[in-house]
């Protein structure tokens, strides 16, 4: 401060360099003897106004008058009236002259009379907007008379701005003086500085000095009058050059005529109060003003009337001015937002009014409320969020998603709510290609190993679905260990169909990350068995799915016979077609789940296989949007009845806890543990055709006899070699591998869901008999009894309960 004084006492100019704020390009115009500049913050480049005033001496009388406004403009705070942030007053010599100059800084605004015409707005929405700008100064000058008792005493189109959001607010305060009505005789000027006031604007006992008039008058008169002048200067787009042009009323809209009227009364105790004028005025009864009004008392709104006005809002946004929609009704929307005062529904008209700003704007006004939502606690507002997703997630960066937005997402993969599981899974089709590696790896995909046995088959069916979608952005270490166990073990033995027609096109869509050797011994041998499959879509993507993995393996071995070599590596080109084969997925996702309505999916599918493409990337449709399964489907039809009774009972992960267990992860993502299929020897077509057609609806637990024999029933070479070969045969060495420590390291133990619900019952198989048994057990011959001598004091038929002995006993300590 001692640096800034020394430089305004010594001349030398350092007083604007020691100034906190940067000073632009001057206005056009400005209220009175003052300039009115752009200026900037140096600190932190935010945009000011900067007024400035300039004497001769400090003792200028226009300085004087400055000072005054600028004291009173620093004591008056009002949503409608200027906000003061800085002033100070700097003195220069410039050889024998002496110059004094007032800077007063304060929020960026611009003149009104340049903004209406930069905003160019004509009609119905020009009267719109003048009935809102109205509304506020009416209700500046009423505070100012009816509240504080003072009189502005120059109210007029120069001593209006417009801030950023286009709101209009007050003031010039340069002539602002308290209203003193306690001695009426009085003739003493009671506005010390009303000679600033303009002629043309002066009301007649103001013109004639009548301060004893003046006195005895409401404190509201001479801002009446004032209001009747800025009413004539607004409507009629010219300056008021003299008192007589008031009397042409050929602009003035006709609801605001008689108000007009009556604010320039002749006799000052007859004019309109300001309070009433925007009370009952019927020109201020119009939608953008009451919908601006509801958006500032949002807080004192009840429920009911919140999701009313909300549900309203976007087709009313369209009717109301645009650039008044973006700057004021889109900033009072998305603070509603973050503060929690809006609804839910408020998110629809939130994102309808940002898509019609340019991008840059988008950017920095939209996206970080949109990152500031995802961290609420309301589930509705989460559920908004991701229904709208398609509209903003492409203008995330991906260290914002990686960081800020998917951390929040994630929770809904856990929530109780279904149709919130839905929808975060189907948001990961625009979230995922923005994950790093660490968070797919570490975290999605744990998460999509939970959901692919969830108890929603529309849960169920999408999963896999999204899994083929991003399957381009996984690591090849990752695809190899991810893609064919979740698309074969799991998507094809469901028993919700589309679930397994998903399976089926996911696996053909991803067709270029498998080698022939996988093709062969893993896909192969899980897809022709559905090629029986009682649904006849299923049926059919089947057959389509083994022509085309088919085709492959015999240019394949064209390629090796000419060669004369074997090569295992990958290099699998894409099936033709590929690219549609999700996309048939996801639309059967959307019909009833009737037998007669899957019908209709036929001519398409096999249509489907002739389109060319050789990208393996799912495009189009196909990837925008995830279908829902309709949860509701009979899953008691006879079709199903013949398919597994349940999916984790039969992949091996049915006994595994739900939930998931940061603190028990080894890095796995759930789908390590499923080995590949060993090259055993295979049994002959007929008979594997026959041993799936032989499969049972339902079977209950084997009885285990009471025979005194020490051995148990070893299983048959089919059963100990699986139906189709589709997993690994269990041997003595692998059963003795599980023990309970080995569950409680499997990663699984963590992430695995309930079983998902059947209309079959599940295979009741003791924990530990079976933890390494055939996969496809669930549809093979009944299971061999492994257990243990029974007991001979069991319930068994014939047995007695022994007699205790009587006397000491020797207790076996084993």
């Amino acid at each position: 401060m001692l640096k800034f004084l020394k430089g305004v006492v010594g001349g030398s100019g350092a007083a604007l360099k020691d100034l906190p704020y940067n000073i632009g390009e001057p206005y056009s115009t400005a209220w009175g003897s003052w300039v009115h500049y752009r200026g900037t913050s140096k600190e932190d480049g935010s945009p000011v106004s900067i007024f400035s005033l300039s004497g001769s001496s400090t003792n200028d009388g226009h300085l004087v008058a400055g000072r005054n406004g600028v004291k009173r403009l620093r004591t008056v705070r009002h949503p409608n009236i200027l906000s003061f942030l800085h002033s100070t007053e700097a003195e220069t010599v410039d050889g024998s002259s002496t110059k004094v100059t007032i800077y007063m800084v304060t929020e960026p605004v611009m003149p009104l009379s340049e903004k209406i015409k930069e905003l160019g707005l004509e009609g119905k929405q020009r009267d719109e907007y003048y009935a809102w700008g109205l509304y506020q100064i009416a209700k500046a000058t009423s505070f100012l008379s009816n509240d504080c008792k003072l009189v502005h005493g120059n109210i007029c189109i120069a001593s209006v701005v417009v801030t950023q959001t286009l709101d209009w607010k007050l003031h010039a305060f340069d002539v602002l003086s308290e209203f003193d009505g306690s001695n009426e005789s009085s003739n003493a000027p009671m506005l010390q500085y009303e000679w600033l006031i303009g002629s043309q604007y002066k009301p007649m006992e103001l013109t004639k000095s009548d301060w004893s008039t003046i006195r005895k008058s409401p404190a509201w008169a001479i801002d009446s009058w004032g209001l009747g002048c800025l009413i004539y200067e607004l409507f009629s787009g010219v300056k008021l050059s003299r008192t007589e042009d008031l009397r042409n009323t050929s602009s003035i809209p006709k609801s605001l005529l008689q108000d007009y009227q009556r604010l320039l009364s002749s006799m000052p105790s007859r004019r309109l109060n300001s309070s009433k004028l925007f009370e009952n005025s019927e020109y201020f009864q119009n939608k953008l003003v009451e919908t601006i009004q509801f958006m500032e008392i949002l807080n004192l709104k009840d429920s009911v009337e919140k999701d009313t006005f909300f549900r309203k809002l976007p087709n009313l946004a369209e009717q109301l001015p645009r650039q008044i929609v973006l700057k004021k009704l889109l900033p009072l929307l998305a603070s509603a937002l973050e503060f929690g005062s809006a609804t839910a529904p408020a998110l629809t008209a939130f994102f309808k009014m940002a898509t019609w700003l340019p991008a840059e704007e988008y950017s920095a006004r939209v996206l970080p409320t949109i990152v500031k939502l995802f961290a609420s606690v309301d589930r509705t507002i989460r559920i908004g969020l991701l229904q709208h997703i398609d509209q903003y997630g492409e203008s995330l960066s991906a260290q914002i998603v990686d960081e800020q937005v998917y951390p929040h997402v994630a929770n809904g993969f856990s929530d109780t709510s279904a149709s919130l599981r839905e929808l975060t899974l189907k948001s990961m089709l625009v979230l995922a290609p923005k994950l790093s590696q660490r968070t797919i790896s570490g975290s999605l995909l744990k998460f999509l190993s939970k959901l692919q046995v969830d108890e929603e088959p529309a849960i169920r069916t999408n999963t896999t679905i999204l899994l083929g979608n991003i399957a381009s952005y996984l690591s090849d270490g990752t695809r190899k260990r991810v893609l064919i166990n979740a698309f074969t073990i799991r998507a094809l033995r469901d028993t919700f169909s589309p679930a397994r027609g998903a399976g089926i096109m996911a696996l053909s869509a991803t067709s270029s990350y498998y080698d022939s050797t996988e093709i062969a011994t893993r896909i192969l041998p899980n897809v022709v068995v559905l090629t029986i499959d009682p649904d006849s879509d299923v049926r059919s993507k089947a057959f389509q799915a083994v022509e085309q993995f088919l085709q492959f393996l015999k240019q394949y071995n064209e390629k090796t016979a000419e060669e004369g070599t074997v090569a295992t590596g990958p290099g699998m080109p894409s099936i033709p077609g590929n690219a549609g084969l999700l996309g048939w997925a996801m639309s059967s996702l959307t019909l009833k789940g009737k037998h007669s309505e899957q019908n209709t999916m036929r001519t398409p599918l096999s249509s489907s296989a002739a389109v060319t493409s050789s990208s393996n990337t799912i495009s189009g449709d196909a990837n925008l949007a995830l279908a829902r399964a309709e949860s509701g489907i009979d899953l008691t039809d006879s079709a199903d009845n013949h398919r597994l009774s349940s999916t984790a009972s039969t992949d091996g992960w049915g006994d595994l806890e739900n939930g998931i267990h940061d603190e028990h992860d080894d890095g796995k993502d759930g789908w390590d543990e499923l080995e590949p299929l060993e090259e055993a020897s295979q049994p002959s077509l007929l008979e594997t055709i026959q041993a799936a057609q032989k499969l049972p609806v339902s079977r209950s637990k084997p009885n285990v006899s009471n025979s005194r024999s020490k051995s148990t029933v070893k299983p048959s070479k089919d059963e100990d070699h699986g139906s189709w070969g589709a997993s690994k045969v269990a041997s003595k060495q692998s059963i003795s591998k599980i023990s309970k420590e080995d569950e409680e390291e499997d990663p699984w133990g963590a992430i695995a869901a309930p079983v998902p619900k059947s209309s079959s019952k599940p295979l009741k198989v003791k924990s530990g008999e079976f933890a390494d048994d055939d996969l496809w057990a669930s549809i093979a011959a009944p299971p061999p009894t492994m257990g243990a001598k029974p007991s001979l004091s069991g319930r068994g038929r014939g047995s007695r309960s022994t007699a205790p002995k009587l006397g000491a006993q020797r207790i076996n300590k084993t």
